[in-house]
């Protein structure tokens, strides 16, 4: 305890004595205008000409290039919107590249114009919205400074607001004309000034080529030009726009068929049920930075199916927030322990075991005062079988420090059940810029309940996360952690994938960026060595030393090995799928990962993966392939397949498994697509499918048919017999909003 405490207060004594400077920036004012501007896709009008358009160079296959084909962007706003209008030209008709129609249908294989926007000017958080030849609109968040924290990118496309695009194409290129209404940002003015932080970015898929501006160097990873902290930086003058206020109604209705075990196990009832219920949502900008979202009887009902998995490692799996409720500034929230747990995890919210939650109502509040980031979220749930109704709490607090590039905060959650059960957390947390690119991260919690004896000065109850790392991916690069669990440790609306130890992990790692005349874009080598310790006794759980290769070449291939050395001591039976199981012992083995994809950018494309070698005491073979297929502009054909083999020899068990997947998307517009997903999974066996139908007109307005049925194989596999099927479902939602 001593030691955990000497070594807060030398960081803090280490942060003390920091001087900062933030290099002068000079800001680019953007014109704003009167009229002028007919919205049709094409900015030729006059008002157009008159502005200078920002100068583009490359960042892919080479950074900072002149590029191979023009580009004209430029940006102004009036009283209501901001506008981007670009003018893409080609040098060949056959070079534009116009795949995919959908909302928020994301690829490599079409082209892209599009503007991130750090609102706040907050060097860490941004905005994106970006259209190809159709006009297909997709926006999305960037956090952490479009810094990876695990596997899963720093940003999300979950997130939607109302903006409009308009596009056009000839023989001489694509054009575009985005609108954005000033009410759909959060940002805050400044003696009648606004400023913010902008990138553009264009890119050529028949090329392999993205334009970007400003320039920014490939040093910082796969997602470099999305780095809010380079961004440009503008200035709006006189930029008021009124108080939104978004009025949504919806009203769901359905037909749900399930068959159940009854209580005595002998048969499967059956039960049908008709479903019809309003529901409400309303957005309220109070003030530029500040919004209120509340809730009625707010519907979670799933529209699209989670993607099937079959775990075999010792730890959960994670599914993405996709309910809008969440998504705004979601990062606000974020308050990640490490290996995917987190003090907050909004899916603890209206879900339980798998089935979801009536959710009553609610309310969330996002807010930017100063330096200040202000989240508030209060819920309540119905009551679900034995679970009672709650009230789930979270106050988030954030402020910048000592740079730009820095903060300090805390978060405090609350779930408190009518029957008199309770949970509370906190959290203090701070990510420093030291210096450079050298980033210091300190996260504690604790969290106390009606179950158990609650001692704030005891490590039991208590979660601590410290690490140090250089984030820059050129050279010579680090990441430094440690972590603690306590036996008591239980946030009742966070994550967390593995209970009571101490973690100590080390990433030391090496890129070249590679010449311009090469044809490898880079490559890296990255050593981790990763070990688990118990906090009962510090006994070691496991130890993993881990080198990896990671290429990409200027085409576009790209690729991983990893070469895994594992130790791992198993204090209780690890059942993978009955009767298969892992019995308590120490094994050693080691495995290894492939990973290899071609170019993103033709029209076929796949992704191959490959885990293979020792597994405990037997061995496991995983190949699994996932293809797209973009049939035309209109067209998507995708699968999936993995398949697993596992067998324990000495014990005389062997387990096979097998996941497939066939996805079918027609957009016959950018209003209108209809889907399908069917999924095979042999560790279920059941064939899951998902059919939907979507109309979305206008932001805001949506139209809804879905079809969710989940089929059993093999019926006579069990006893009593099992039915055709488990659930069907067949569901139609409306959501209209009135804007105010």
């Amino acid at each position: 305890m001593r030691a955990i405490y000497t070594f807060l207060i030398l960081c803090a004594l280490i942060l003390g004595i920091q001087s900062f400077r933030l290099a002068g920036q000079e800001s680019r004012k953007i014109r704003r205008i009167e009229s002028g501007i007919n919205f049709d896709g094409i900015p030729d009008e006059e008002v157009w000409q008159e502005i200078e358009p920002f100068p583009l160079v490359t960042y892919l296959p080479v950074s900072g290039k002149v590029p191979k084909e023009t580009s004209i962007v430029r940006m102004a706003y009036d009283k209501q919107y901001v506008y981007l209008g670009g003018i893409m030209y080609v040098s060949d008709p056959d070079h534009v590249k116009a795949i995919g129609k959908k909302r928020d249908m994301i690829g490599m294989s079409t082209d892209w114009l599009g503007i991130l926007m750090d609102t706040y000017n907050d060097k860490e958080n941004a905005l994106f919205f970006m259209t190809n030849p159709n006009g297909l609109r997709l926006d999305g968040t960037i956090f952490n400074d479009a810094t990876p924290t695990g596997e899963d990118p720093p940003m999300d496309i979950n997130w939607n607001t109302f903006w409009d695009v308009e596009t056009s194409v000839d023989d001489s290129g694509w054009y575009a004309e985005l609108r954005i209404p000033i009410s759909s940002l959060r940002f805050e003015p400044k003696e009648d000034k606004i400023i913010m932080g902008i990138g553009i970015m264009r890119w050529i898929s028949a090329l392999y080529e993205m334009d970007i501006y400003p320039e920014i160097p490939q040093l910082w990873g796969d997602y470099s030009h999305m780095k809010p902290s380079r961004y440009a930086v503008v200035e709006f003058e006189g930029m008021k726009p009124k108080k939104p206020l978004y009025i949504s109604p919806y009203l769901l209705s359905g037909f749900t068929q399930v068959h159940e075990l009854n209580e005595e196990e002998t048969a499967y009832d059956y039960s049908k049920d008709f479903i019809l219920e309003p529901g409400l949502d309303i957005k309220y900008g109070i003030n530029p930075n500040t919004t209120l979202d509340l809730t009625v009887n707010t519907d979670f009902a799933q529209v699209e199916a989670d993607q099937q998995q079959f775990n075999l490692s010792r730890f959960s799996l994670l599914f993405p927030e996709k309910r809008p409720f969440f998504l705004e500034r979601s990062s606000i929230f974020n308050f990640e322990l490490g290996g995917g747990s987190s003090l907050f995890y909004s899916r603890r919210i209206g879900l339980y075991e798998g089935n979801p939650v009536r959710i009553w109502g609610g309310a969330r509040i996002i807010s930017r005062v100063n330096d200040w980031d202000i989240g508030f979220l209060d819920m309540q749930t119905a009551s679900f079988d034995e679970l009672p109704s709650e009230n789930f709490g979270v106050l988030r607090l954030k402020k910048r420090v000592f740079n730009p590039y820095s903060y300090a905060g805390g978060m405090i959650t609350s779930r408190i059940g009518v029957d008199g059960s309770y949970n509370l957390a906190y959290g203090l947390d701070g990510v420093i810029r030291l210096f450079g690119d050298e980033y210091l991260t300190i996260r504690w919690a604790q969290s106390f309940t009606d179950t158990t004896e609650n001692n704030p000065f005891s490590l039991d109850p208590s979660r601590f996360l410290v690490f140090w790392e250089r984030r820059k991916q050129e050279g010579f690069s680090y990441l430094l952690a440690g972590g603690y669990h306590g036996v008591a440790y239980e946030p009742g609306i966070g994550l967390e994938r593995f209970p009571d130890y101490w973690v100590l992990r080390e990433d030391l790692k090496y890129t070249w960026i590679s010449p311009d005349s090469a044809r490898m874009q880079s490559h890296s080598i990255l050593l981790r060595n990763f070990n688990i310790h118990s906090v009962v006794d510090h006994s070691l759980l496991i130890y993993r030393f881990n080198p990896v290769w990671t290429f990409v070449t200027k085409k576009g291939w790209g690729g991983q090995l990893d070469l895994i050395y594992n130790l791992e001591y198993l204090e209780e039976d690890f059942e993978i799928l009955d009767p298969v199981l892992v019995p308590t012992g120490r094994y050693q083995y080691v495995n290894t990962e492939l990973m290899l994809y071609p170019p993103q950018s033709k029209p076929l494309s796949a992704m191959f993966m490959f885990q293979g070698g020792g597994y405990y005491d037997g061995y496991r073979i995983s190949p699994s392939i996932k293809p797209t297929w973009n049939i035309g502009p209109s067209v998507e054909l995708g699968g999936f397949y993995q398949f697993d083999y596992v067998q324990f020899p000495d014990r005389d068990q062997l387990l096979r498994n097998h996941i497939a997947g066939l996805q079918l998307l027609y957009m016959l517009s950018t209003k209108l697509s209809l889907s399908g997903y069917l999924q095979y999974n042999t560790a279920i066996d059941q064939v899951i499918s998902n059919i939907r139908f979507r109309y979305n007109p206008k932001e805001g307005t949506d139209l809804y048919l879905v079809f969710n049925e989940g089929r059993n194989t093999l019926l006579d596999r069990e006893i009593p017999v099992l039915p055709p099927y488990d659930s069907r479902n067949i569901m139609v939602k409306f959501t209209y909003t009135f804007e105010l």
